[in-house]
């Protein structure tokens, strides 16, 4: 068993990802996770872009259904302790539906600018669409851009922010340097993401609410169990805590640190270029 299995089976209360990381040989080169299935790099890419088609439209309404609406409160957290202010150009990345990209819009307000990049087209429509229908428009641009290779100059942003989507990047490592690379010199990035779960007694119910609850969520309301099966694989193969913080400090970023929110379920880490 490699060190990242073992670190992950210590992490992992599942029964079926212990025994699927007991049996994980090395990585092939060109290999990567999907849940906890290994799968080509380039594969990877187009399931994950299977699995958000499949949910565009009701996105919100599961992220409502899943977290019981705490959503809402941990992204308002999020843009709330950002480092950004009046006339500022802040990039969102994985931007989804648009939530995020409304609250930075408040913050950047009319002379600022916000672009909203997703590599899904069905979400990125979704998110426009609904932003629009808020009147959110001037300040707004929508680029569909893979994070792992931005197409935007050196020294673009003040801020760039990616909620919820870092985990379903195939190359971690390059979107991070990305990131890194198109902030400006003093600017601020910031991810929201799952995380490991802090408090041992609260870790038997979140199990059950990810591989029992969120599937037949899925069943219920999106006629795709599959997608949040997949849901929740994801999360416990994403980088703890720490780790993160360590890949953003390989990226470049300086003044790295993290916030648990929720005995850990999701934490803020936050970057600096210097």
């Amino acid at each position: 068993m490699n060190a990242k299995a073992a670190i992950a089976l210590r992490r992992n209360n599942n029964l079926d990802a212990i025994i699927h990381l007991m049996n994980e040989s090395e990585h092939n080169p060109g290999t990567t996770h999907f849940g906890y299935r290994e799968v080509s790099v380039d594969d990877k890419q187009k399931l994950v872009g299977q699995v958000f088609t499949s949910v565009a439209r009701k996105y919100d309404l599961m992220n409502d259904l899943m977290s019981f609406g705490v959503h809402r409160l941990w992204k308002r957290y999020f843009v709330g302790t950002a480092q950004v202010k009046s006339g500022d150009r802040v990039l969102d990345l994985a931007g989804g539906t648009g939530d995020v990209a409304a609250l930075l819009k408040e913050r950047v307000g009319d002379m600022g600018q916000v672009v909203l990049g997703d590599i899904n087209a069905d979400m990125l429509s979704v998110g426009r669409d609904r932003l629009t229908d808020r009147g959110l428009v001037s300040g707004l641009d929508y680029v569909q851009c893979n994070a792992q290779a931005l197409p935007f100059p050196d020294a673009s942003f003040d801020l760039v922010t990616i909620a919820f989507g870092l985990r379903n990047v195939t190359d971690k490592e390059a979107a991070l340097r990305e990131m890194f690379r198109v902030l400006k010199i003093g600017g601020q990035a910031r991810i929201l993401e799952f995380s490991e779960v802090r408090a041992r007694w609260f870790k038997p119910l979140y199990d059950f609410h990810s591989f029992q609850v969120l599937p037949r969520l899925g069943s219920l309301f999106v006629k795709d169990p599959d997608s949040y099966q997949y849901l929740a694989e994801s999360i416990r193969k994403h980088p703890a805590q720490e780790e993160l913080k360590q890949m953003m400090e390989a990226a470049g970023f300086a003044r790295c640190g993290y916030v648990n929110l929720n005995c850990g379920i999701v934490a803020v880490h936050a970057g600096y270029k210097v």
